[in-house]
């Protein structure tokens, strides 16, 4: 079983909703993974560098990184394990070389039942049992990411604002428009409403999907 979360900019509330999944549905014992690209500020905030590029030592050979978080703690990755996540991973990968770590991806879907991972690009590689995305219409940045895998999108996960109309009018309302759609409002991200949609996805709820260890596009 594979959830994938993202969303159509940065730092509006990924990890919240994996996190808020995970502690929903923490009988499922999960497997989180958060990726990251960088390069080029894609993964700055508010001007300063995160950190993750000096971190990774990518090289030519072996252009990422991985690695498991074993404390629940302040960062993404600690905070899946807070949630009750029962292993969490931070993968980090330069921009448009995701695909060099498909093996490892690989080997984490064959080895967890169940995995929730926050990214959009990852779309790329894999075939997710439900994929939602989060959408805050108080925010005119619209990642081109999100754009090439809106109409993937399973359902939305709308900040409610109180705005009906995106900033971000150059997209189609068609491309989101027309899928379930679950308001929140923070700090809570998932509702009842939300779990349930999830849930219905699992295993042996009448959807159908294929093991992980096949879950990679070719």
């Amino acid at each position: 079983m594979l959830v994938v979360v993202g969303g159509h900019a940065r730092n509006i509330g990924k990890t919240s909703v994996a996190v808020g999944l995970i502690r929903k549905l923490r009988d499922r014992q999960w497997a989180a993974v958060k990726v990251t690209q960088y390069g080029h500020g894609i993964c700055s905030r508010e001007g300063e560098a995160c950190g993750c590029e000096a971190d990774a030592g990518a090289t030519a050979d072996h252009p990422y990184a991985l690695s498991e978080e074993y404390e629940a703690n302040g960062t993404d990755s600690g905070r899946f394990l807070a949630a009750g996540a029962r292993r969490s991973f931070w993968l980090r990968t330069p921009v448009g070389q995701l695909d060099r770590a498909a093996g490892t991806l690989r080997k984490i879907l064959a080895q967890n039942e169940y995995v929730i991972m926050e990214s959009n690009s990852v779309l790329e590689l894999v075939e997710p049992d439900v994929f939602l995305m989060l959408l805050d219409f108080s925010s005119a940045d619209c990642k081109p990411s999100s754009l090439r895998f809106m109409d993937r999108a399973d359902a939305f996960v709308v900040i409610d604002r109180g705005i009906n109309v995106p900033l971000w009018a150059e997209v189609a309302r068609g491309a989101w428009g027309q899928k379930p759609q679950f308001p929140v409002t923070p700090p809570d991200y998932v509702t009842t409403a939300l779990t349930r949609f999830v849930k219905s996805r699992f295993p042996g709820s009448g959807a159908s999907g294929a093991n992980n260890s096949t879950r990679l596009r070719p």
